[in-house]
């Protein structure tokens, strides 16, 4: 029997930001229609004015308006739109919107909703790969949830131990525990998070691998019965869970290793009549060994490093299975040329434990040398209520060495200006050597942290005289002046911070574009060469260089050397008492946020660090901890309020 054909011509992509735009790149070559959503906070977002057409869906907090179904399924009838194209994230491995969907005779560029349901739930989806034949970690995934018949299963299946809800995914609801006397409170910390991420407190069991490699193979499946893989990606660089660089083909994989993981792949997804794009997920042992751990059924975020080895749209395969067609080629067809490496650019400060970031984008500028996925500009405001993820950078060579090259030249010359980003963290994630010698596993950023953080003291003394000149060029000019051609021929006394660090420096200006700056008893004489509105050419100490800036009050925002950096004039500001920061006895939100729990209450007695409120930003939960020891003796907070950085959220006195 020949199956049936589902044509469509215009496609609504519930999603938005670069997995939007991406998406619409696609259609719009195959000569399909589109139609953006959005919420009032992205009313001037680019998937929206680069969409055919586009449907406001609501205020994106309370009623976070890209999961109400009913909003989208009305903006797809409102649009005509034949077709749904969910992204990632969101709701596109919600098997209720891929039967909402169907329901409204709508095609669902993805699997059918039992295939969702199938592989949605970890436990089930464990059970399934099992009688397919598929090689799965050790643990246990039954129905009883109490406390002590998970701390008998985790005492059974031997520490160290993971923890795992059983929906969702992107590390959300996962706790490594290294020992029992942890263990309760793990637990008790991925059902929270579980539960308000996926409204599903249910939790999974799971032998933790030691030092593995995480790996995926990707999948493509057609009606017709024809099912392929397009090789593996390689996504061990990983912060909570949560990848930040991704590569293909794997280092540690060989073509018989590949074939393997191919063939029980393909074996899985004919096993459940899957259809569509998908992802099997592994985790590979020093020995070679590769154990199951979660299907995605969706595109992935890491799908252009399979593109670029392959040479293959997957976005214009998931458009031509949906729409009913066969797969284009057959698995003796699919080729593997060169290596790819992609990184994830985040709005967060790697610094403060990877904490979300949100505010205005000051200056945005991306290299023409790599292919970046992203959807700003300069000016372009980045909401609290989404994923951090800002934009992908991806290179491709013929070697695995070419590419971690060139994608390290091109990450120094993005220009990411305004809100602060892991651009530099992910800098030294390339150039790390262990990194280059493609000898990272999951634990890499947590056994190289304190290499990944250092700060480089030669370029922030650098940064430091640059700096020290812009915040006298740039500031507002003075009666009868014009800023930028002052001349000083006495010394200026600036004080500013720069890296967290209070800094000093007495400039003088002999010539007009001659500066001699002095800093901590060290002198160095920086001559401004060309200097632009936010970009100049400098020599300092005759090496020639180039820099980008952005003033904004008593902020200067630099770009060198590849590195961000954020200087705060305090020239004209009053000194801060030593210990005064905390000292009030106020906590306050480190971020823009929803309060997900009050971990106390008024009139009890707190330690200094102890947890009181948790904040979720940005898919994240961040424990907020009493500055001080006291008595709490307010909250101005509840577990659903939202709340703004700064604001104060408890009081603790004496």
């Amino acid at each position: 029997m020949t199956a049936p054909t589902t044509p469509f011509r215009k496609i609504l992509i519930a999603n938005r930001g670069e997995i939007a735009l991406r998406i619409m790149r696609t259609a719009r070559a195959q000569g399909y229609r589109t139609v953006a959503v959005y919420s009032t906070a992205d009313a001037g977002a680019r998937h929206v004015r680069e969409a055919d057409q586009a449907v406001c869906i609501g205020e994106p907090l309370p009623a976070q308006s890209y999961l109400r179904i009913p909003a989208l399924i009305e903006a797809a009838r409102l649009a005509g739109a034949d077709a749904v194209h969910p992204g990632y994230g969101f709701l596109a491995e919600n098997e209720d919107f891929a039967q909402a969907c169907q329901d409204a005779g709508l095609v669902f560029i993805g699997p059918s909703a039992e295939a969702i349901r199938a592989m949605g739930h970890k436990a089930g989806a464990k059970a399934l790969m099992m009688e397919a034949g598929v090689p799965c970690i050790p643990g246990y995934q039954g129905e009883d949830q109490g406390e002590a018949r998970m701390a008998q299963e985790a005492a059974r299946i031997g520490y160290p131990v993971m923890v795992k809800a059983t929906a969702g995914g992107g590390g959300r609801g996962m706790r490594l525990v290294p020992s029992a006397d942890q263990f309760a409170e793990l637990l008790r910390s991925a059902r929270s998070e579980a539960q308000s991420a996926f409204g599903d407190p249910e939790v999974i069991l799971e032998r933790a691998i030691v030092q593995p490699r995480h790996i995926e193979i990707q999948v493509f499946a057609d009606r017709h019965g024809n099912a392929i893989h397009l090789g593996e990606r390689d996504c061990s660089v990983q912060r909570r869970h949560q990848k930040l660089v991704e590569e293909a083909p794997s280092p540690a994989v060989d073509a018989e290793l590949r074939a393997r993981m191919g063939a029980v792949a393909v074996q899985a997804v004919r096993a459940i009549r899957y259809e569509g794009a998908g992802t099997l997920e592994f985790l590979l042992d020093g020995d070679g060994n590769f154990y199951f751990m979660e299907m995605n059924t969706r595109l992935q975020v890491e799908h252009p490093v399979t593109e670029a080895i392959t040479g293959l749209d997957l976005v214009a395969l998931q458009l031509r299975v949906a729409a009913g067609e066969p797969l284009p080629l057959t698995q003796e067809q699919v080729r593997f040329a060169g290596h790819a490496i992609e990184v994830r650019l985040c709005a967060e400060d790697a610094d403060q434990h990877f904490m979300p970031q949100s505010g205005s984008m000051a200056l945005w500028q991306m290299p023409e040398s790599l292919r970046v996925e992203h959807a700003l500009a300069s000016g372009t405001e980045i909401p609290p209520y989404y994923d951090s993820m800002i934009a992908k950078l991806i290179a491709h060579g013929d070697t695995r060495e070419a590419a971690r090259r060139k994608l390290l030249a091109g990450l120094e010359d993005a220009v990411a200006l305004g809100v602060t980003t892991n651009q530099g963290f992910l800098q030294r994630c390339l150039a790390h050597p262990v990194f280059a010698a493609g000898g990272a596993t999951t634990d890499f950023i947590a056994r190289h942290q304190q290499d990944l953080l250092a700060p480089d003291p030669a370029l922030r003394a650098r940064a430091a005289v640059l700096a020290a000149v812009l915040l006298l060029q740039t500031q507002a000019p003075s009666a009868g002046a014009q800023a930028g051609h002052m001349t000083y021929d006495l010394p200026v006394g600036l004080r500013f911070t720069l890296g967290g660090e209070t800094l000093e420096a007495r400039v003088t200006q002999p010539r007009r574009h001659r500066f001699v700056v002095e800093i901590g008893g060290t002198q160095s004489t920086l001559v401004l060469e060309e200097v632009g509105a936010q970009a100049l050419r400098f020599s300092c100490d005759g090496l020639g260089e180039r820099a980008w800036f952005h003033r904004d009050g008593a902020s200067l925002l630099l770009h060198y050397r590849g590195q961000p950096l954020r200087v705060q004039d305090l020239t004209r500001a009053a000194a801060v008492r030593q210990g005064e920061a905390g000292g009030d006895g106020k906590l306050r939100a480190s971020m823009n946020g929803r309060v997900v729990a009050v971990l106390a209450a008024v009139g009890e007695a707190v330690q200094a660090g102890q947890a009181l409120v948790t904040l979720e930003a940005m898919k994240m939960e961040h424990i907020h901890a009493a500055p001080r020891a006291g008595r709490l003796v307010a909250l101005h907070v509840k577990a659903g309020d939202q709340v703004a950085a700064q604001r104060v959220v408890a009081e603790i006195e004496d």
